[in-house]
């Protein structure tokens, strides 16, 4: 059958099938497939069509063998014949195509559908989760973008949010955090030390967080809260709150800031920000100076030397001016740790910061480890910090 034909029997069989209750279950779409060829489809010709339907109206369709694979982080699809995927390595280009445009907005439109969104000319891009595709214990991120917004074709971006089973001792096995940083990190955490965790797209800060989590004292009650379901830390007392979207008329949101207020009132030992992205900053700051230690969270930087001025930009908008930020932040934050990709693609742990307050009162972060030279001199006030809030 040529792929016209397919294609005209796919609307058919989609047409079908949409009149029926029935899950789209192999049994149910040959019924179909029999009905609208007129049963003029041999035993071997609609084996073939069933393939091809199922690719096209189950699941991620020709992307599911690609989410399945345990090592996939991220499948990224631009238009019809580019389909990359990230290992851990740095993405790579597949040997995944679709057979037009016309295939990719489809799938697209399906996966919207299963993460209870639209996608169409009035709603261009969606931003949701969906469970069900790839490995079924997994979650999988979905954001898409349809022409004409999208030039060169529908894009869909996929991640696979399966950082939990990334434990601190595992990170530490693989070399993600070497085993020099490691006992650090695990002392400031018993000595509720508040960090940021910093680092671009796809550098692990999620992984990350879920594995330092996992190392709180398990008599803590630990308060997440996120716009999209990441975090999922091994730890047994855990509140996870997720930001809610506007529904189709615009009513019914309620942001990540608004849940910040909401985690301060449920008796938290710790409140963690999954990404602070906005004004949030401004109550996540606040917690942190309310007497909540050990207090955590991520932010999109490429260095840390970036973070005092992207948390500037980022309490701008909550009109937070830069001297009140800085001192918010002096008093909340001690760590900073760093991510990043090495020239392999390896994600890992690459710097350990200290804030520090200059005369002027603007912070500073100083380094007191980095993977390159080791610890400096600024180790000695990480240890200080741990001792003081040690218990002896």
């Amino acid at each position: 059958m040529t792929a016209t034909g397919r294609a005209d029997l796919l609307e058919r069989v989609r047409d079908r099938l949409a009149t029926t209750t029935a899950d789209p279950e192999p049994g149910v779409i040959a019924d179909a497939i029999r009905a609208e060829s007129g049963g003029l489809l041999g035993d071997t010709d609609l084996l073939d069509v069933l393939r091809y339907l199922q690719t096209e109206m189950v699941g991620a369709g020709r992307l599911e063998g690609l989410l399945a694979d345990p090592d996939v982080s991220d499948v990224l699809v631009v238009g019809p014949d580019k389909v990359w995927a990230d290992r851990g390595d740095g993405l790579e280009l597949t040997g995944v195509r679709f057979d037009d445009e016309a295939a990719v907005r489809r799938l697209a439109g399906r996966l919207a559908l299963g993460a209870g969104r639209r996608l169409d000319d009035a709603q261009p891009w969606v931003d949701g989760q969906l469970s069900g595709v790839g490995r079924r214990d997994a979650v999988v991120r979905l954001h898409a973008v349809i022409p004409p917004l999208a030039v060169d074709g529908t894009c869909i971006s996929l991640r696979v949010l399966h950082n939990a089973a990334q434990t601190f001792d595992t990170l530490v096995r693989s070399g993600a955090v070497p085993g020099e940083a490691a006992e650090l990190l695990r002392e400031a955490v018993r000595a509720r030390l508040a960090f940021l965790i910093i680092g671009g797209t796809g550098t692990g800060k999620t992984t990350l967080l879920n594995a330092l989590l996992g190392q709180v004292d398990p008599t803590e009650r630990v308060v997440t809260v996120e716009d999209a379901s990441e975090l999922a830390p091994r730890h047994p007392h855990v509140v996870r709150l997720v930001a809610r979207n506007a529904n189709v008329e615009g009513i019914g949101d309620v942001p990540v800031r608004d849940l910040v207020r909401q985690a301060l009132r449920m008796r938290p030992d710790r409140i963690v920000v999954g990404e602070v992205r906005g004004a949030e900053v401004i109550d996540l700051l606040i917690a942190l100076n309310t007497g909540h230690d050990g207090c955590a969270g991520t932010l999109h930087a490429n260095s840390t030397s970036e973070v005092p001025a992207r948390m500037e930009a980022l309490a701008a908008l909550g009109g937070m001016d830069r001297a009140a930020l800085h001192s918010q932040l002096a008093a909340a934050i001690q760590l900073v740790l760093g991510l990043g990709r090495d020239r392999d693609g390896h994600r890992g742990l690459t710097e350990i910061g200290v804030l520090t307050r200059s005369d002027d009162g603007l912070i500073r972060i100083e380094t007191a480890w980095s993977r390159r030279s080791g610890f400096t001199d600024v180790r000695a006030r990480i240890d200080a910090l741990v001792a003081d809030r040690t218990p002896a």
